[in-house]
């Protein structure tokens, strides 16, 4: 893919800055392979979402209150159905040929609904300053909800977070959330004490033109929420650091590791996809040494969407392309934007998942002729 179409394989605004379509009635199922016809249109009749996707990315929270219980419209129930039903299965010679169809790429990333949540069923005071972004919500069956001695506050309750399914179906097999904010990092490490989440990764810099994350963690000790957080050690690696945290609470004491992934900067894309499939095997391999009792790896970039995305369906991909031999980039997506809207975000990170993927393919097919 050329690099000028690269323009931002981060959190940008999630607004897409190509074109927007909408692919009418056809849908691409398991007993329905169509030839899809394109149709241009706005940014407000895109499916998948009631609320507008123009975002403002540098004020955070929401500025109105809104009714509650809204109930799916037929566009929404639509894209339900969609999101439940979307397959388009890969075998690696067809992988490695879509990889470099762009057009067709572009047609399946726009035809597959967002799933963005409408602020009308957040109707709650305060909420402003729990959310990075007013329009990046979690969607609410899947939300990660905090435990608090009042459980009818609200607030208590409520971090900007998703519980999402891994390979196979697998249940909770992470969480991805925003970037913490300063309102929000005691409310992070609540989460990771309470899911007992042996793994972080961050793939954000602090900064990247306005603050895209706070730096929740201390440089040595730090208490948050009665949970004391101890750096012990940190490793700086070509594209990524490690820390090792010991976490300790009512007398119990934990291992939690940090991944701190850098190589996507601001404005730009990862100009090669080796760092990350090292990353992702690398952060699979501390996964099966974690104590059995563990919970979710918790992925986080800043509005928890974007690099999120990419993260996590690449990591659930790899896993299906190594037992199965085949990868459906498409039925991943669906079910990552079911539990969290919005997930692998921009038509270039659709693409980019796909010339992953095909690399990786390459890499499983080379050491199997050695």
């Amino acid at each position: 893919m050329d690099e000028k179409k690269y323009e931002d394989l981060l959190d940008l605004d999630p607004v897409p800055q190509t074109p927007v379509f909408d692919m009418g009635t056809d849908t691409r199922t398991e007993a329905d392979a169509v030839t899809l016809t394109v149709t241009p249109v706005g940014l407000q009749e895109r499916r998948g979402s009631n609320v507008s996707l123009t975002l403002d990315m540098c004020t955070p929270g929401c500025t109105e209150p809104y009714g509650y219980g809204a109930q799916l419209s037929p566009r929404d129930q639509s894209a339900q159905e969609y999101l439940k039903q979307g397959t388009h299965t890969l075998t690696p010679a067809l992988l490695h040929t879509r990889a470099m169809d762009d057009q067709s790429l572009q047609a399946e990333f726009y035809e597959t609904p967002m799933n963005f949540v409408d602020p009308k069923e957040y109707n709650y005071p305060g909420l402003v300053r729990k959310n990075r972004y007013k329009t990046i919500l979690p969607n609410t069956h899947s939300r990660v909800i905090l435990k608090s001695p009042d459980e009818d506050d609200f607030l208590s309750t409520y971090i900007n977070a998703n519980y999402l399914k891994g390979y196979d179906g697998v249940e909770r097999a992470y969480i991805a959330t925003q970037g913490p904010t300063v309102n929000t990092v005691g409310d992070f490490w609540r989460m990771v004490w309470q899911e007992r989440s042996p793994i972080i990764v961050m793939i954000t810099n602090l900064e990247e033109k306005n603050e895209k994350c706070a730096e929740y963690w201390p440089e040595d000790t730090v208490t948050h929420e009665g949970i004391e957080i101890t750096v012990v050690t940190v490793t700086q690696e070509d594209d990524y650091s490690l820390r090792v945290f010991t976490l300790k609470c009512g007398g119990e004491e934990r291992s939690l590791r940090q991944y701190w992934y850098t190589s996507w900067p601001d404005q730009k894309t990862p100009d090669k996809a080796p760092p990350l499939l090292e990353l992702v095997q690398e952060v699979e391999r501390a996964r099966e040494e974690a104590p059995p009792t563990s919970g979710p790896i918790i992925v986080h970039c800043s509005a928890g969407i974007g690099r999120t995305g990419c993260f996590i369906a690449t990591s659930i991909l790899c896993k299906q392309l190594r037992t199965e031999g085949v990868v459906d980039i498409l039925r991943t997506t669906c079910q990552l934007r079911l539990d969290r809207g919005g997930m692998i975000q921009t038509c270039e990170q659709y693409q980019f998942v796909h010339h992953v993927l095909s690399l990786y393919e390459k890499q499983l097919s080379h050491t199997a002729e050695e």
